[in-house]
């Protein structure tokens, strides 16, 4: 009865995480995507991938809380917690990641990009919905091909590697892979997921790297003046209007038709003027709204939460210094994925924990902040720099203009980066991601009691660490998720110091880069949006 009350409480939190998690997907997705171009499938579907992401990342508090709470303070077990009930637990949660993962599988190879190619073939006027499916499959069957490889290599990947020499910490590795196991083919499902984790930290350097810079210097900063931008718009368009009337009045001289150069000058300023016009209207908008003038009584709190989360930025980028520092004086080197068992170089966030653990259960609001920090500044990153392949910009991310096909990459970029969250968290606490709370019981030999000489032997709770006997502490689901194969271990191990690159030099050009436009994005020169519909109200 005790054993189901403890994980019901556990479920139950998850539970409200889900309804909150829905409700901000809907909020997203509504708020981002274009009122033009709206389409009930591509928007179930991205609110789907969305769901799917925070919901994954949701779990990794969970299983920490469930390991802990197995235990007293004390480092004893509780009552209700004796081996099958904590299989059961420990069997509960990983048949969550088998859930959670196969569908982020099934969304990342099958439905994000058929319905992506969908309505990619949808914008081709001579096409019918018949052909448009055909289409569809057809590119959507290239990524069930890779995802069929992944599934096979993961299946047959051999994991015994030799040793040069013998070392005992890869020994307690190799015995943390074994108390995983490979049965439910469970190898092919850490090989596949481990492939798109690859893929995320990627995203990650990328977008929640420079995101983590950007967000708080741009609450800092705040963005230029709506009336000095408008007055400003408004020089611009006269001097604009005065070379277009300059141009045109040599044709009327003469009569003859204008040069080639001058034409195509012509039609560029043309297009400027149009833009400009197009900027009048959307400064003036904003001017006039009641939304301006509120963002403007809210600019200290704005100035407030800009510096706070600089701090927790810096504060990350110097655990995560730490921690990868640990991992390259103390590891057991690349080939066995740079996995240290327990800590030797302590960082800011490792120490804070084990003191937020006294008290229930701030430590885990903290774990499940962290986790909203990434995804948010993630979600800032992609929105400020935009979706790009290598040097082609592909799609803008802007409030109610965003099309079908940037709100599905935005969200499999997010379900991919929410992957690599987990072993983020990990290298920022190793050890707590590992264990949780947990303690257990060492022996202590005293030979003086109350100053006599005597032999006493005495139980001292101890926190969990590699050198806890295996049946003493509990594991959790996710650390065995993180190292089943070395190599991306190592990979992470280097994408780590990469992150921490991106970061620093994403800060240096956010402080260099002046206030942003209070209509920043919303109105381009090479803008292919029709951008003549009603202004946002909402800007930054």
């Amino acid at each position: 009865m005790a054993a189901s009350s403890e994980l019901l409480t556990g479920w139950c939190l998850f539970g409200l995480s889900l309804l909150a998690i829905l409700a901000f997907c809907w909020v997203y997705v509504r708020k981002y995507q274009s009122r033009r171009e709206s389409e009930v499938i591509s928007t179930i579907t991205a609110i789907f991938a969305l769901a799917i992401a925070l919901i994954t990342s949701a779990l990794l508090p969970v299983d920490i809380f469930l390991v802990s709470y197995m235990k007293n303070q004390n480092g004893t077990f509780k009552e209700w917690a004796d081996a099958n009930v904590t299989r059961q637990i420990e069997d509960t949660v990983l048949y969550g990641y088998y859930t959670l993962y196969s569908i982020i599988l099934f969304s990342v190879f099958l439905w994000i990009p058929f319905v992506y190619f969908y309505y990619e073939e949808k914008d081709e006027d001579d096409t019918n919905t018949c052909s448009q499916v055909q289409t569809a499959l057809k590119y959507t069957l290239g990524f069930l091909m890779v995802c069929a490889v992944l599934l096979l290599i993961g299946a047959f990947v051999p994991l015994d590697i030799s040793q040069k020499r013998n070392s005992t910490e890869w020994e307690k590795v190799k015995l943390l892979f074994e108390e995983l196991g490979s049965s439910h083919g469970l190898a092919a499902l850490s090989f596949s997921i481990s492939s798109l984790t690859l893929i995320g930290m990627l995203a990650a350097v990328t977008y929640t790297a420079y995101g983590m810079s950007a967000l708080p210097l741009n609450l800092i900063k705040g963005t230029r003046s709506a009336a000095y931008e408008r007055l400003e718009n408004t020089e611009d368009i006269e001097e604009v209007e005065q070379y277009i009337r300059r141009i045109k009045s040599k044709q009327c001289k003469d009569g003859r038709p204008l040069p080639t150069r001058d034409r195509r000058t012509l039609q560029q300023l043309e297009e400027r003027l149009r833009t400009l016009r197009r900027r009048e209207r959307h400064l003036e908008f904003i001017e006039k709204s009641c939304w301006t003038k509120f963002c403007g009584a809210m600019r200290p709190l704005k100035i407030i939460w800009g510096v706070f989360f600089i701090l927790v930025a810096l504060l990350f980028t110097i655990s995560l210094f730490l921690s990868n520092l640990d991992k390259a004086l103390h590891s057991a080197g690349i080939n066995s994925g740079f996995i240290i068992l327990g800590t030797n170089l302590t960082n800011p966030l490792n120490m804070l924990l084990p003191v937020l653990q006294t008290v229930f259960p701030l430590d885990y609001i903290l774990i499940t902040t962290i986790i909203m920090y990434f995804i948010f500044t993630s979600m800032a990153g992609i929105r400020n720099m935009g979706i790009w392949f290598f040097w082609i910009r592909l799609y803008k991310i802007r409030r109610g203009k965003t099309r079908p096909q940037a709100l599905l990459f935005l969200c499999m970029i997010l379900l991919l980066i929410v992957l690599h969250t987990s072993y983020m968290i990990y290298s920022l606490a190793p050890q707590y991601v590992m264990y949780g709370s947990q303690k257990y019981l060492v022996q202590h030999n005293r030979t003086f009691v109350d100053g006599q000489p005597g032999n006493v032997t005495t139980y001292v709770p101890k926190v969990c660490d590699a050198d806890a006997p295996e049946d003493q502490c509990t594991v959790t689901r996710t650390y065995l998720f993180l190292h089943k194969f070395w190599f991306f271990s190592a990979a992470y191990y280097f994408g780590n110091w990469a992150f921490i690159a991106v970061f620093l030099i994403g800060l240096i050009v956010s402080c260099c880069k002046g206030k942003k436009s209070v209509i920043e994005g919303e109105v381009d020169e090479d803008d292919s949006d029709i951008s003549d519909e009603e202004p946002c109200v909402y800007y930054d």
